[in-house]
């Protein structure tokens, strides 16, 4: 091979652009578009898949057997909401499982996931009505294995009753705070919401780049040999430290002094004399001392008045009167 035919199978590959991890990743303009509802989940078609599942997927669980009897009474129920799914689903009694399986007419090939996600709930003591609502698409269910956290039995019992609370009352907040279905069961715990609202991580702020790296922080020798701690003695380093220990106890001691001897400082007393309000409420008083003496003065004289005015003859009977008196007796006594 020669020099130029060796050359010009090095140049393209110099040329090559190489791949490199995140080579696109850069900013788009519809990220920060606000018209984009990226929580939005559009609602299957059947027209999007008209040719159906090609081959068969199944998914089967085991329920206990306590849930033998309250699973026969609501598999009709059950069996109903997933026909509207295409999907095909079995409760075998004596193995003690539920089993979905998808059909020609499944269109949504997401279906058969909710369908065996149905299952599990039912399975770990979820009602079928409340269960049947995993089929929504923005509705999500996970199943919390809670028997690993606690080692002892007993704490692992007592730590659940806090988690329920006095008739469900703690359950019930917690629902509400983060608007899900919460069930404790044994040793799961069922939970269903939707995803929007979840916490989100807190995001970094992006700090302007600098090509250049921090500059290098002094080490313990480097400040020792800028104060000239480095040329002593140890018999000098101590007595320096110790000297130093004694200013910082020396100042907290006058401190705390100066806070203890506040406490009996007395406060400034106004020299300047009354503020413009002080007078206008004595002013305010004086006249409506002044206002109640009037008023005062004013029916001590009426009374007065009234007293002068009295005729005593008005009180005094006539001797007209006194005759019509005795007349009236004389005649009632006949």
């Amino acid at each position: 091979m020669s020099e130029d035919e060796a050359n010009a199978a090095a140049a393209p590959a110099e040329g090559k652009n190489w791949r490199r991890k995140g080579k696109h990743d850069k900013p788009k303009p519809w990220d920060e578009d606000p018209n984009i509802d990226r929580w939005k989940i559009d609602k299957f078609d059947p027209a999007w898949n008209e040719g159906g599942m090609l081959e068969v997927s199944s998914f089967s669980t085991l329920f206990p057997q306590y849930r033998e009897k309250y699973l026969q009474e609501a598999w009709p129920v059950v069996k109903g909401a997933l026909k509207e799914y295409g999907i095909s689903c079995e409760l075998n009694l004596v193995e003690g499982s539920m089993t979905v399986s998808t059909t020609r007419k499944t269109r949504d090939p997401f279906a058969i996931i909710k369908a065996r996600e149905l299952i599990k709930l039912l399975s770990r003591s979820v009602p079928a009505p409340q269960a049947i609502k995993i089929l929504d698409d923005e509705m999500n269910c996970d199943i919390i294995k809670i028997g690993g956290l606690v080692r002892n039995k007993e704490r692992f019992v007592k730590r659940r009753e806090r988690l329920l609370g006095p008739n469900l009352s703690t359950l019930k907040a917690i629902e509400i705070l983060t608007g899900c279905y919460i069930l404790v069961q044994g040793n799961t715990v069922a939970a269903m919401g939707n995803y929007r609202g979840r916490g989100l991580k807190q995001t970094k702020e992006k700090k302007p780049y600098t090509p250049f790296p921090p500059p290098q922080q002094p080490s313990k020798i480097d400040l020792e040999l800028e104060n000239g701690e480095y040329f002593m003695s140890d018999k000098k380093k101590s007595a320096k430290k110790w000297q130093e220990k004694l200013d910082k106890q020396s100042g907290r001691a006058e401190e705390n002094k100066r806070k203890r001897e506040a406490a009996f400082v007395p406060p400034k007393e106004n020299t300047a004399g009354p503020s413009k309000s002080d007078k206008n409420a004595s002013d305010n008083s004086e006249i409506a001392d002044i206002a109640k003496s009037l008023k005062r003065k004013a029916k001590e004289f009426r009374k007065n008045e009234a007293q002068e005015s009295v005729i005593a003859e008005s009180y005094i009977a006539s001797n007209d009167e006194l005759r019509q008196k005795k007349k009236k007796k004389s005649t009632k006594s006949k």
